[in-house]
């Protein structure tokens, strides 16, 4: 995989470098509320127009369909970006149309340029190969040479992913080399004791990465949704918690090879429960209460995890070498049942080992709750891209790069 550095030692200057960035940050209106999607590509950007080059940026953003929807506007982000590098962006308003050809030929050398959300174009998440190539082509037409550098968009076999890089010269930018190289570290060589966190709303999102994790970390350790359908799996009732059923077989294996592995399986004692999801708008206080993991009652749902599983999940992170951390312990969003997540946070923070919060809703979960990035080994710019790598699936971009 070439290396920004090694494309720069080649030249860049009055070249058009196409960045696919990954600027899919939440907003709340036009408002960002967390900007370390864009803080994270940014020095990229910033070296190559440095060095002289013509950068043009693209991303998607949400999940528009195939069409343009100003809900879905990179346009704050391309403002932020201006901000974070200190110096003025274009911004085009389609992705490969006239606005696009206009800004990226009036960029001067060391000048930067933001598209328009890239899934504004049907042929950027097309299924049909001449689709998903045509609009390859056409943002060929706006380069000369290709850094794929959006980490959370690599798993994607979309157009600006995986198939423009087959069409011009390319290299992999630092952010992506930066999430590889720590990735590897939770895969290559592990330093033990090996611990994972895994939380998240559904089981069956994890499931490939249990599979693999069960031959390679040394505990486990489950919460969120996804912990109530292991707690069904035990035999214990669960009320109206989130619960996949058709999962528990699946469950039980992992439980049973887990034992004959020696693998430490670590779920929740004690969680915090109410009879209403909350509004999460609202943060108003609600009523809850604690409870045994194991004696949910009738009609109530559980939402975090109680203080005791908080205390024994911390004890089972401390002496931990490598900790990888995907997915929230509890609704986060709401201040009655953040502490799960807080908990799990503060022990990752306070780990003396190489500690990776594996984007997502846990990236955006530790910055919501205050805590600062370098209280962390790494956060990744992405979930599940991260999840799929640790699964031993090959990624389209990172493929794409690799040619």
């Amino acid at each position: 995989m070439k290396t920004i550095d090694e494309l720069l030692a080649e030249g860049v200057t009055g070249r058009r470098v196409f960045v696919r960035a990954d600027l899919n940050v939440p907003l709340s209106g036009t408002t960002i509320t967390d900007d370390g999607r864009i803080r994270a590509v940014a020095p990229t950007v910033d070296k190559l127009a440095a060095a002289g080059a013509r950068v043009v940026v693209a991303s998607h953003l949400g999940r528009p369909k195939g069409a343009p929807d100003p809900a879905f506007s990179l346009a704050p982000a391309a403002a932020r970006l201006g901000e974070i590098i200190g110096a003025g962006v274009a911004f085009a308003t389609d992705t490969v149309g006239e606005s696009a050809r206009a800004t990226v030929a009036a960029l001067a050398d060391g000048r930067v340029a933001v598209l328009e959300n890239l899934r504004f174009n049907p042929g950027e998440t097309s299924k049909d190969d001449a689709e998903r190539g045509e609009f390859a082509d056409r943002l060929a037409e706006l380069a000369d040479v290709y850094v794929g550098d959006g980490f959370g968009a690599v798993h994607r076999k979309h157009a600006s992913v995986f198939d423009l890089p087959a069409r011009l010269p390319h290299a992999a930018g630092d952010l992506i080399a930066t999430e590889v190289g720590v990735l590897k570290k939770l895969t290559e060589n592990v330093e033990r004791p090996y611990a994972v966190v895994l939380g998240g709303s559904k089981v069956s999102d994890k499931l490939g990465v249990i599979d693999h994790l069960l031959e390679r970390a040394d505990r486990i350790l489950i919460g969120g949704g996804m912990a109530y359908t292991f707690l069904k799996a035990k035999g214990h009732e669960v009320g109206g918690s989130l619960l996949q059923q058709e999962q528990i077989p699946v469950v039980l294996e992992y439980l049973k090879r887990a034992e004959d592995k020696g693998v430490e399986f670590v779920l929740p004692v004690d969680v915090v429960v109410s009879e209403q999801f909350p509004d999460l708008g609202a943060k108003a206080p609600t009523e809850h209460r604690t409870v045994p993991a194991d004696a949910i009652p009738a009609g109530f749902m559980g939402l975090d995890n109680g203080p005791e599983t908080n205390r024994l999940y911390a004890s089972k992170l401390a002496d931990a070498a490598t900790v990888f951390w995907n997915g929230p312990m509890g609704v986060f969003e709401h201040p009655d049942y953040a502490e799960g997540t807080r908990a799990v946070a503060q022990a990752l923070a306070d780990s003396p080992g190489f500690t990776v919060v594996g984007g997502g809703d846990s990236a955006a979960a530790v910055r919501t709750l205050g805590f600062d990035d370098n209280a962390f080994g790494h956060i990744s710019t992405g979930g599940g891209a991260s999840l799929e790598y640790l699964e031993g699936k090959t990624l389209p971009g990172l493929a794409a790069l690799e040619d």
